[in-house]
């Protein structure tokens, strides 16, 4: 259909074109839905996830990593050297310290790792 086509219509044409138009539609895409529904359910991917079929991704084991660094105000605040500085060191080290000031002194004879 040519665009002159469309001007030289009435409105009522026109009206009755685009009820015919959307009704055209709505069937393809019920149709097309359905299709890509049937799909889905061959593949087996339709509904909801099933967590017992999931891959598990199986991680490399890494050893163990203690800490070297310790928090002289909270013992209990550690630091294995590895990743972004804790708060509480940041501002120690700011504040004048040395790094090796909060190191975590091993007992002689009783290494924590063999090394290579």
């Amino acid at each position: 259909m040519k665009p002159n086509d469309l001007k030289s219509m009435s409105v009522d044409e026109l009206w009755s074109l685009r009820t015919l138009l959307i009704s055209v539609l709505t069937g393809k895409m019920s149709a097309e839905k359905a299709k890509i529904d049937r799909q889905l359910r061959q593949l087996d991917l339709g509904g909801a996830p099933d967590n017992s079929k999931k891959i598990p991704h199986a991680r490399r084991p890494y050893p163990q990593v203690f800490p070297k660094y310790s928090n002289p105000a909270k013992p209990s605040e550690t630091w294995a050297g590895r990743g972004k500085q804790p708060r509480w060191l940041t501002a120690q080290l700011r504040a004048g310290k040395k790094l090796d000031d909060f190191r975590i002194q091993t007992l002689p004879g009783r290494a924590r790792r063999s090394t290579r």
